[in-house]
């Protein structure tokens, strides 16, 4: 099983920019398809992002054209660069393992992002 730990959330002002990162352990990381979701308060999480095995990507609405989701074979990390990050944007945010049909079956502890002036 596939174990998460995210990193890199905080507070920005809109308009900015930040990356999260999540270390994924076991050998296995290479195999799954991996995303970042976020949950904002009395909302259902939702995809923000997902990357392949071979490196195909999919982006939920709020993040196509701003966020790039990414991955590092050999240092077994999933990043999430957001840019124009805006107020909606702040939620806690997790990163997943996903399984054949896009359902995410794993989640890291998340870690919060704040959009504010």
């Amino acid at each position: 099983q596939v174990q998460l730990v995210e990193s890199g959330g905080g507070s920005v002002q809109p308009g900015g920019s930040l990356r999260l990162s999540c270390l994924a352990s076991g050998s296995t990381f290479s195999m799954y398809t991996m995303g970042w979701d976020r949950q904002i308060p009395g909302k259902e999480r939702e995809l923000v992002a997902a990357i392949t095995s071979r490196g195909g990507t999919t982006y939920g609405r709020s993040a196509t054209g701003r966020f790039t989701v990414s991955r590092d074979y050999a240092k077994n990390t999933v990043s999430l660069q957001m840019n124009d990050l805006k107020r909606e944007d702040a939620a806690i945010y997790y990163c997943s393992v996903k399984d054949a049909a896009g359902r995410a079956v794993s989640w890291g502890e998340g870690t919060q992002v704040t959009v504010s002036s």
